[in-house]
Order: C-alpha cells, then structure tokens, then sequence
C-alpha cells in the first residue's frame, strides 16, 4: 500500500544555503565500505536521488564511471553543482523527484538515498527503483548518529533546541509516525539488508552548528511561528560551552549505511 506524503517546496528553499556548512558530509571510508560491500566497478552507475547538497554524489564519484544526481529543489542542485565543481568531480545533475523515476535515467548498479527517504512515498519509489537496478544491485540508505561518548556531551542539549523549534512544524507528524524504513523495506523487493557504520572523530567550529541547526527542515522559518534568529543566538550560546580554547567542539560522528538488496542477489559481484 502506498504512503501518502505531503509536500512542503518551500521548505528547503532558504535551508539549502546552510546544509553544506551545516550538514556534516559523511566519513569518506563509508562510501568505500559500500562500494566493496556491494561489488561497485569503476564502470558501474550509480543513482543519487533527494542528493541535496551532493555529499553522496560527490563520495561514490571515484567509486563509479557515472553518478546521477536527482533533487526536486533548484536550490539543492545549485549547492549540489558548486560543491562537485569544488571536489573537481564529474556529476550528471537532473532537477526531478521520488515520482519521476523512469527508464529515461538508465541503469544502475546502486542507488543511494542521504537523509531523504522519509520524503518520498517510500513503498512506490521502490517499485520503480526495482525496474532500474541492474541484478545485483543495491538500494543504500545513509544516515549519521552521535554515540553517547564523552565527545558527544553537547549534543542532548543541541537536540533539545531542534525539538523546540520545531514544535509547529507541519511535516512533524507524518515524519515522526512514519513506519521505519526497515520494514517498509523487508515488504519491498529489497527484502537482504546489511548494515555498515563508520565513527569518525571531528573538529567543528561553532558556527558550523548554528548552520546545521538552520539547516533542518523542522526549523524552517519559511513557515508562521519559527524564529530563526533566536535559534541561532541560542544554538550559538549552547554550543559555545562544548568549544575548546581553539573555538572547535570534539564531536564523534557515526555515519550508517542500510544496504538493500534483492534475496538471492547479496552475493553477486
């Protein structure tokens, strides 16, 4: 049964200018687990869809002969472009969504999704994902989490800020009683699932949370009753106790990857 999303376009219009200083990109050995894990030759395809601002894209480049980037918001793909031409990478950016998927995008090998799935009528865009990937190929879902280490103490607090401003956000309910992406895969064609997780140790500057505060959608001040500028003052006060002498918070980032793959298929190269 399909799930039905709402939309909010506007939403990423003014974060998209925070998500490549905000968002942290994702421990580059993760994309390289995947590729091996997977069986990604340099001659393969790869499909980046909701690509935002490219990390993924950007990551799985040297692993593939192409990458396909997808987003909806012409912002994204602007940040998405500058961010290639910064990694001095080859990308095909197309402006689509979830529902436009179709043979007009070629094969692939893999299809990567960062952060997005939750946006996209999940049950229906894997049945389209199905009629383009080679045998043998995988659907991965990225993610990041902060294990509960000691380098990791500012983020309850940072967490507790997102949650108060993001108390009137429209989209909140259909995101926080959506079916985990586990299940809604184990019904799906891609019913083999695998994990891989890196943790990598960082320097952040605190300016850098402040962007990745504004970056979320939850904050979107696009909408009646947000209050970017006070997130911002009350992010950077919070923040600030976590920096060193040097102004850098000691954050350990966990970057995740959900590999999904047909039954019968894990272990074709």
């Amino acid at each position: 049964m399909s799930e039905r999303k709402l939309f909010y376009p506007e939403r990423f219009k003014t974060a998209s200018r925070y998500y490549t200083t905000g968002r942290p990109s994702y421990p580059k050995l993760l994309s390289r687990r995947v590729a091996d894990l997977v069986g990604l030759k340099r001659e393969a395809a790869v499909l980046d869809l909701g690509t935002g601002p490219g990390f993924l894209a950007i990551d799985f480049a040297p692993h593939a002969k192409s990458v396909t980037a997808v987003d909806p918001s012409p912002e994204m793909l602007a940040a998405a472009r500058e961010n290639a031409a910064r990694a001095d990478v080859a990308i095909q950016f197309v402006q689509g969504s979830s529902y436009e998927l179709g043979p007009h995008l070629g094969r692939f090998k893999l299809v990567t999704i960062g952060r997005a799935f939750h946006w996209m009528d999940r049950v229906e865009t894997l049945k389209s994902l199905d009629g383009l990937l080679e045998r043998g190929g995988a659907v991965a879902l990225f993610g990041e989490s902060y294990p509960e280490v000691p380098s990791n103490t500012w983020h309850k607090e940072f967490q507790a800020l997102i949650d108060k401003y993001s108390t009137e956000d429209p989209a909140r309910p259909q995101i926080r009683e959506s079916t985990k992406n586990e299940a809604v895969l184990l019904e799906s064609a891609f019913s083999h699932l695998e994990r891989i997780s890196v943790l990598e140790r960082r320097e952040t500057p605190v300016e850098r949370f402040v962007d990745r505060a504004l970056s979320f959608a939850a904050t979107w001040h696009g909408r009646s009753g947000s209050r970017e500028e006070d997130l911002a003052v009350e992010i950077r006060q919070t923040i600030a106790k976590y920096a060193g002498a040097d102004g850098l918070v000691r954050e350990v980032l966990e970057g995740h990857a959900l590999i999904a793959r047909r039954p019968g298929e894990a272990l074709d190269g």
